[in-house]
């Protein structure tokens, strides 16, 4: 996984550039950039003026790879925006390894803020680059199943696909 590049995202006269994964949990959009993903997200249906580009299809592949059970780690350049505590949160996500568990706890204590806990649920919750971000394998404290943007029953699917939990 390549460091995000922190330049804004293309002026919006720029046609939208986006990939799409048909999961056994619903419809991925990919969006990005002819070099890097912005989006991962479950969508209803596919936006009708999206273009492909050759950088998408394959962070595609490498998603349905994933929901096949061939990919535990994704090899894909981000271009991420949010805040810079967002972005210290969305990059201590990327260390909770394929099967593993985090506490929002575990989060703020990683990156060094162990009072900001509340802050970190918040930051989890606009993580713009779901699955290759992995915020679903965040957890509370007490090991429930907090919310997850696109449903918690989804983040159930996502954790029992790799194991972290017992189906």
């Amino acid at each position: 996984m390549s460091i995000p590049n922190q330049t804004p995202h293309p002026p919006s006269n720029r046609s939208i550039l986006a990939s799409y994964c048909e999961s056994p949990i619903g419809l991925v959009e990919i969006l990005g950039t002819e070099s890097a993903i912005c989006a991962v997200e479950f969508v209803e249906q596919r936006n009708p003026q999206a273009e492909p580009s050759p950088y998408l299809e394959e962070a595609r592949l490498q998603i349905e790879q994933y929901f096949q059970g061939k990919r535990k780690e994704f090899e894909l350049n981000l271009d991420w925006q949010g805040t810079p505590f967002q972005q210290s949160v969305w990059s201590q996500l990327l260390k909770v390894g394929y099967g593993h568990l985090a506490s929002y706890q575990d989060i703020a204590n990683g990156i060094g803020n162990p009072k900001a806990v509340r802050a970190v649920g918040a930051a989890n919750g606009k993580n713009p680059i779901a699955i290759v971000v992995p915020c679903h394998r965040v957890i509370g404290s007490g090991g429930d199943l907090t919310g997850y943007a696109s449903g918690v029953w989804r983040k159930e699917w996502l954790l029992k696909h790799e194991g972290a939990l017992l189906v």
